[in-house]
Protein backbone atom coordinates (compact mmCIF):
# COMPACT_ATOMS: atom_id res chain seq x y z
CA UNK A 1 0.00 0.00 0.00
CA UNK A 2 2.94 2.85 0.70
CA UNK A 3 3.81 2.55 -3.10
CA UNK A 4 0.53 2.93 -3.74
CA UNK A 5 0.01 6.08 -1.79
CA UNK A 6 3.89 7.56 -2.81
CA UNK A 7 2.99 6.92 -6.38
CA UNK A 8 -0.44 8.70 -6.12
CA UNK A 9 1.05 12.06 -4.27
CA UNK A 10 4.08 11.84 -7.13
CA UNK A 11 1.50 11.37 -9.74
CA UNK A 12 -1.01 13.95 -8.99
CA UNK A 13 1.40 16.09 -7.16
CA UNK A 14 2.70 16.83 -10.86
CA UNK A 15 -0.20 16.79 -12.56
CA UNK A 16 -1.34 20.00 -10.52
CA UNK A 17 2.10 21.61 -11.52
CA UNK A 18 2.09 20.71 -15.56
CA UNK A 19 -1.48 19.31 -15.82
CA UNK A 20 -0.54 15.89 -17.74
CA UNK A 21 2.08 13.44 -17.05
CA UNK A 22 0.54 12.09 -13.57
CA UNK A 23 -0.25 8.47 -15.94
CA UNK A 24 3.49 8.21 -16.70
CA UNK A 25 4.22 8.88 -13.21
CA UNK A 26 1.90 6.88 -11.54
CA UNK A 27 2.55 3.74 -14.16
CA UNK A 28 6.08 4.11 -13.59
CA UNK A 29 6.40 3.84 -9.71
CA UNK A 30 3.73 1.10 -9.67
CA UNK A 31 5.16 -0.89 -12.00
CA UNK A 32 7.82 -2.27 -10.05
CA UNK A 33 4.82 -3.55 -7.43
CA UNK A 34 1.89 -4.43 -9.45
CA UNK A 35 0.36 -5.65 -13.08
CA UNK A 36 -1.16 -2.82 -15.46
CA UNK A 37 -4.65 -5.24 -15.18
CA UNK A 38 -4.62 -3.82 -11.61
CA UNK A 39 -2.79 -0.20 -12.37
CA UNK A 40 -4.95 0.97 -15.17
CA UNK A 41 -8.06 1.19 -13.71
CA UNK A 42 -7.42 3.05 -10.46
CA UNK A 43 -5.15 5.72 -12.40
CA UNK A 44 -7.83 5.96 -14.63
CA UNK A 45 -10.48 6.37 -11.72
CA UNK A 46 -8.52 8.97 -9.68
CA UNK A 47 -6.90 11.03 -12.80
CA UNK A 48 -11.12 11.69 -13.69
CA UNK A 49 -11.69 14.28 -10.79
CA UNK A 50 -7.96 15.18 -11.58
CA UNK A 51 -9.49 16.18 -14.70
CA UNK A 52 -12.37 18.11 -13.87
CA UNK A 53 -11.34 20.05 -11.12
CA UNK A 54 -8.39 21.55 -13.21
CA UNK A 55 -10.87 22.05 -16.21
CA UNK A 56 -13.44 23.61 -13.93
CA UNK A 57 -10.38 25.74 -12.11
CA UNK A 58 -9.25 26.98 -15.26
CA UNK A 59 -12.51 27.50 -16.61
CA UNK A 60 -12.08 31.35 -17.87
CA UNK A 61 -9.10 30.15 -20.24
CA UNK A 62 -11.40 27.37 -22.11
CA UNK A 63 -11.70 27.99 -25.46
CA UNK A 64 -14.22 25.70 -27.41
CA UNK A 65 -11.49 25.92 -30.34
CA UNK A 66 -9.03 24.79 -28.76
CA UNK A 67 -10.03 21.69 -26.80
CA UNK A 68 -13.10 20.86 -29.00
CA UNK A 69 -11.23 19.39 -32.03
CA UNK A 70 -8.86 16.80 -30.02
CA UNK A 71 -12.05 15.95 -27.64
CA UNK A 72 -13.52 14.73 -30.24
CA UNK A 73 -10.34 12.83 -31.96
CA UNK A 74 -10.28 11.03 -28.62
CA UNK A 75 -13.31 9.93 -28.46
CA UNK A 76 -13.00 8.79 -32.29
CA UNK A 77 -9.67 7.50 -31.66
CA UNK A 78 -11.30 5.26 -28.62
CA UNK A 79 -14.11 4.10 -30.58
CA UNK A 80 -11.90 2.79 -33.65
CA UNK A 81 -9.40 1.74 -31.31
CA UNK A 82 -10.18 -2.17 -31.36
CA UNK A 83 -10.30 -2.27 -35.01
CA UNK A 84 -6.80 -0.44 -35.50
CA UNK A 85 -5.19 -2.26 -33.08
CA UNK A 86 -5.91 -5.41 -34.39
CA UNK A 87 -4.57 -4.11 -38.44
CA UNK A 88 -1.44 -2.24 -37.06
CA UNK A 89 1.52 -2.83 -35.01
CA UNK A 90 1.21 -0.70 -31.56
CA UNK A 91 4.00 -1.12 -30.69
CA UNK A 92 5.60 0.56 -33.76
CA UNK A 93 3.00 3.15 -33.31
CA UNK A 94 3.55 4.12 -30.26
CA UNK A 95 7.54 4.22 -31.23
CA UNK A 96 6.57 6.49 -34.43
CA UNK A 97 3.91 8.93 -32.12
CA UNK A 98 7.24 9.01 -29.26
CA UNK A 99 9.64 10.39 -32.03
CA UNK A 100 7.03 12.91 -32.88
CA UNK A 101 6.98 13.73 -29.48
CA UNK A 102 10.66 14.42 -28.68
CA UNK A 103 10.52 16.12 -31.90
CA UNK A 104 8.01 18.48 -31.16
CA UNK A 105 9.44 18.60 -27.76
CA UNK A 106 12.44 20.23 -28.74
CA UNK A 107 11.27 22.22 -31.24
CA UNK A 108 8.81 23.89 -27.88
CA UNK A 109 12.50 24.11 -25.60
CA UNK A 110 14.15 26.36 -28.41
CA UNK A 111 11.11 28.68 -29.18
CA UNK A 112 10.79 29.10 -25.01
CA UNK A 113 14.91 29.65 -24.98
CA UNK A 114 14.59 31.94 -28.19
CA UNK A 115 11.65 33.88 -26.59
CA UNK A 116 9.61 33.61 -28.87
CA UNK A 117 5.96 32.53 -29.64
CA UNK A 118 5.97 31.10 -33.11
CA UNK A 119 1.79 30.76 -34.21
CA UNK A 120 2.72 27.63 -36.96
CA UNK A 121 0.31 27.17 -39.63
CA UNK A 122 -3.40 25.88 -39.36
CA UNK A 123 -2.65 23.00 -40.97
CA UNK A 124 0.10 21.57 -38.82
CA UNK A 125 -2.02 22.29 -36.13
CA UNK A 126 -4.66 20.06 -37.40
CA UNK A 127 -2.49 17.68 -38.40
CA UNK A 128 -1.01 17.40 -34.42
CA UNK A 129 -4.48 17.63 -32.94
CA UNK A 130 -5.40 14.94 -35.30
CA UNK A 131 -2.54 12.67 -34.24
CA UNK A 132 -2.90 13.67 -30.77
CA UNK A 133 -6.38 12.79 -30.21
CA UNK A 134 -5.86 9.73 -32.28
CA UNK A 135 -3.03 8.58 -29.88
CA UNK A 136 -4.58 9.47 -26.18
CA UNK A 137 -7.69 7.67 -27.58
CA UNK A 138 -5.52 4.72 -28.81
CA UNK A 139 -3.47 4.26 -26.19
CA UNK A 140 -4.09 6.38 -23.26
CA UNK A 141 -0.72 8.83 -23.57
CA UNK A 142 -1.11 12.38 -23.47
CA UNK A 143 2.05 13.80 -24.35
CA UNK A 144 1.36 14.37 -28.00
CA UNK A 145 -1.70 16.16 -26.24
CA UNK A 146 0.02 18.12 -23.85
CA UNK A 147 2.87 18.88 -27.19
CA UNK A 148 -0.50 19.97 -29.22
CA UNK A 149 -1.86 22.33 -26.70
CA UNK A 150 1.47 23.88 -25.62
CA UNK A 151 1.76 25.20 -29.46
CA UNK A 152 -1.83 26.45 -29.39
CA UNK A 153 -2.04 28.52 -26.04
CA UNK A 154 -0.61 31.05 -24.56
CA UNK A 155 -0.32 30.18 -20.94
CA UNK A 156 0.42 28.09 -18.26
CA UNK A 157 -3.51 28.25 -16.77
CA UNK A 158 -4.93 27.83 -20.40
CA UNK A 159 -2.57 24.92 -21.29
CA UNK A 160 -3.74 22.75 -18.60
CA UNK A 161 -7.65 23.86 -18.79
CA UNK A 162 -7.90 23.07 -22.22
CA UNK A 163 -5.46 19.99 -21.88
CA UNK A 164 -7.56 18.91 -19.38
CA UNK A 165 -10.78 19.42 -20.75
CA UNK A 166 -9.94 17.12 -23.61
CA UNK A 167 -8.45 13.99 -21.12
CA UNK A 168 -11.97 14.58 -18.89
CA UNK A 169 -13.93 13.74 -22.20
CA UNK A 170 -11.35 10.63 -23.26
CA UNK A 171 -11.88 9.83 -19.54
CA UNK A 172 -15.57 9.23 -19.30
CA UNK A 173 -15.28 7.20 -22.52
CA UNK A 174 -13.13 4.50 -21.26
CA UNK A 175 -14.89 4.29 -18.51
CA UNK A 176 -17.53 3.13 -19.53
CA UNK A 177 -15.78 1.11 -21.58
CA UNK A 178 -13.75 -0.38 -18.56
CA UNK A 179 -17.30 -1.11 -16.83
CA UNK A 180 -18.88 -2.58 -20.02
CA UNK A 181 -15.42 -4.98 -20.13
CA UNK A 182 -15.45 -5.81 -16.52
CA UNK A 183 -12.19 -4.33 -15.57
CA UNK A 184 -13.34 -1.96 -13.24
CA UNK A 185 -14.12 -4.07 -10.70
CA UNK A 186 -15.20 -3.63 -6.75
CA UNK A 187 -11.08 -4.06 -5.18
CA UNK A 188 -10.44 -0.94 -7.80
CA UNK A 189 -12.95 0.94 -6.84
CA UNK A 190 -12.03 0.29 -2.53
CA UNK A 191 -8.60 0.93 -3.97
CA UNK A 192 -9.62 4.50 -5.32
CA UNK A 193 -11.33 5.35 -2.74
CA UNK A 194 -8.08 4.09 -0.27
CA UNK A 195 -5.93 6.56 -2.30
CA UNK A 196 -8.47 9.85 -2.95
CA UNK A 197 -7.15 12.12 -0.07
CA UNK A 198 -3.67 11.17 -1.26
CA UNK A 199 -4.47 12.16 -4.88
CA UNK A 200 -6.44 15.51 -3.85
CA UNK A 201 -3.63 16.45 -1.24
CA UNK A 202 -0.56 15.42 -4.05
CA UNK A 203 -2.92 17.33 -6.86
CA UNK A 204 -3.23 20.75 -4.34
CA UNK A 205 0.16 20.81 -3.85
CA UNK A 206 0.99 20.64 -7.23
CA UNK A 207 -1.40 23.63 -8.02
CA UNK A 208 -0.09 25.51 -4.99
CA UNK A 209 4.11 24.62 -6.22
CA UNK A 210 2.79 26.37 -9.84
CA UNK A 211 2.21 29.23 -8.28
CA UNK A 212 4.72 29.84 -6.72
CA UNK A 213 7.10 28.96 -9.99
CA UNK A 214 7.60 31.22 -12.83
CA UNK A 215 5.60 30.44 -15.40
CA UNK A 216 8.65 30.29 -17.75
CA UNK A 217 9.77 27.02 -15.49
CA UNK A 218 6.80 25.69 -15.41
CA UNK A 219 6.55 25.32 -19.72
CA UNK A 220 10.11 24.13 -19.31
CA UNK A 221 9.73 21.59 -16.87
CA UNK A 222 6.72 20.68 -19.18
CA UNK A 223 9.20 20.07 -22.16
CA UNK A 224 11.31 18.06 -19.88
CA UNK A 225 8.30 15.79 -19.50
CA UNK A 226 7.50 15.62 -22.78
CA UNK A 227 10.79 14.01 -23.60
CA UNK A 228 10.90 12.01 -20.72
CA UNK A 229 7.65 10.56 -22.11
CA UNK A 230 8.71 10.38 -25.75
CA UNK A 231 11.88 8.33 -24.49
CA UNK A 232 9.56 6.31 -22.19
CA UNK A 233 7.00 5.94 -25.12
CA UNK A 234 10.05 4.68 -27.24
CA UNK A 235 11.98 2.11 -24.43
CA UNK A 236 9.04 0.79 -23.63
CA UNK A 237 7.96 -0.34 -27.36
CA UNK A 238 11.65 -1.46 -28.81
Amino acid sequence: MLLWIVAALAAFYVKGLCGFANTLVFNSIMSFGDSVANIAPVELLLGFPTNVIMTWRGRKSLRAAIFVPPAVMTLLGSAVGAFLLNSVNASAVKVFFGLVVIALSVEMLLRERGGKKAKGSTAAFLVIGVLSGVLSGLFGVGALMAAYMGRTTDSGEAFKANMCAVFAAGNVFRIALYVAMGIITGAALRQTLILAPFMLAGLWLGMKSARWIDEKKVRRIVVLLLIVSGVALIAGNI
